[in-house]
């Protein structure tokens, strides 16, 4: 598959250029309830769908906790490895958080990549995590405090960041069934914190975790 051309600084809308809620709302008026419902789903694993009557665009996403891979899959479309969300972590280091990101987005730029599908904000809640090496740590102040950091660098480079995975996705094993029971306390001081002090970084999309909390599953949960 060839990869799209990234975005040119003369292609990224200006804060007076973006459109307002109520002009949202205009444009999806316009759209069939067919193609509303294929905008909640993918043109392929990492493309959404286009719609041309309402000049919506194709978005590239790619994952991206320690280097943005692109659209490939193997060495055939190489990377820049930058640190793990760990190494990160470890430092406690707001502006290399900040410096991170806006590297990611420089990556991205160069890939035709529209959103960073990162930072991992779940938390080191047990050593057998098989996803820990990209979450940034246990603690949910500097997880959050870290994360937003990145999410502004990302976001001043002109590419989308994505926080993941909304919420209590901290188990690899099973994270598409498995029901995490969590009572309102640590649910609110622990999981959702990071996540609340990233969001006011106005991070321009959240990714919901395949698990359910409480009975419901991420994607229709009321959280």
């Amino acid at each position: 598959m060839s990869e799209p051309a990234p975005p040119t600084d003369d292609q990224l809308p200006t804060d007076d250029q973006l459109p307002t809620d109520h002009q949202l709302l205009d444009l999806l008026a316009a759209l069939s309830l067919e193609d509303k419902v294929r905008l909640l789903t993918g043109a392929s694993f990492w493309t959404t769908h286009t719609a041309p009557g309402i000049g919506l665009r194709e978005m590239v996403l790619s994952d991206g906790p320690a280097g943005v891979r692109g659209l490939g899959f193997d060495e055939r479309d190489t990377s820049v490895s930058l640190p793990s969300g760990s190494c990160l972590g470890a430092a406690w280091d707001v502006d290399l958080a900040h410096r991170f990101g806006l590297a990611l987005a420089s990556q991205a730029r160069d890939k035709g990549v529209h959103v960073v599908l990162g930072p991992t904000l779940n938390l080191h809640r047990t050593p057998y995590g098989g996803r820990h090496f990209e979450a940034l740590s246990e603690d949910p102040l500097l997880t959050g405090e870290l994360g937003a950091a990145i999410v502004r660098g990302v976001q001043a480079g002109g590419v989308a960041a994505c926080p993941k995975h909304y919420v209590a996705n901290d188990s690899e094993t099973d994270r598409m069934t498995v029901d995490v029971l969590l009572d309102e306390q640590p649910l609110h001081e622990v999981y959702l914190a990071p996540f609340e002090t990233t969001v006011r970084s106005e991070a321009w999309l959240v990714m919901s975790a395949y698990n359910g909390v409480n009975g419901a599953t991420m994607t229709e949960s009321p959280l």
